[in-house]
């Protein structure tokens, strides 16, 4: 993996996607070209019943491009394969300036843990997942021995990924 990502991480509403829009919008104005890798656990379509692409997918293409002056997309049908590795999706981004993945818990790439009150479950990951570089947090946390950033200050996380990848 020669790109440079940072991972957000965490438990069901626990800010991940906040967080991760957040930090978008701050490397963006900060001049950076920013991808982003969202990994989903449960079935999901970003297409409709009715499409012409749907139609496509349903008669059995395994690749669906889909095109416009405005953006693109490609649908691939996993059928019988199984989910590529977040290797296997950073291969086949465009060359950025930086990747933030939203979600991946089990993969190596560095990570900040997002905790808040608020989350379904409220135990550490960082316990263990050694690639947890810093924790997010809605509240304190005493004896923590990672970095904490409060979850509102965007622009010390930046600095931190900023300084942590060398950007």
């Amino acid at each position: 993996m020669n790109q440079r990502v940072i991972g957000i991480t965490g438990w069901k509403n626990s800010g991940k996607t906040t967080l991760t829009e957040r930090l978008v919008t701050e490397f963006v104005a900060r001049g950076l070209k920013v991808s982003t890798v969202k990994h989903a656990h449960h079935a999901f379509d970003i297409d409709q019943p009715g499409t012409d692409s749907h139609r496509h997918r349903e008669a059995g293409a395994g690749e669906v491009a889909i095109v416009s002056g405005n953006r693109w997309a490609l649908m691939h049908e996993l059928r019988d394969e199984r989910e590529p590795s977040l290797d296997d999706v950073l291969a086949r981004l465009s060359p950025c300036d930086l990747v933030i993945v939203e979600g991946y818990k089990r993969e190596g790439h560095l990570k900040i843990e997002t905790r808040r009150r608020a989350a379904k479950d409220t135990r550490p990951l960082s316990v263990d997942d050694p690639n947890i570089v810093a924790v997010a947090s809605d509240h304190a946390l005493p004896g923590e021995t990672l970095p904490v950033f409060a979850i509102d200050d965007i622009a010390a996380m930046a600095d931190f990924i900023t300084s942590r990848l060398g950007l």
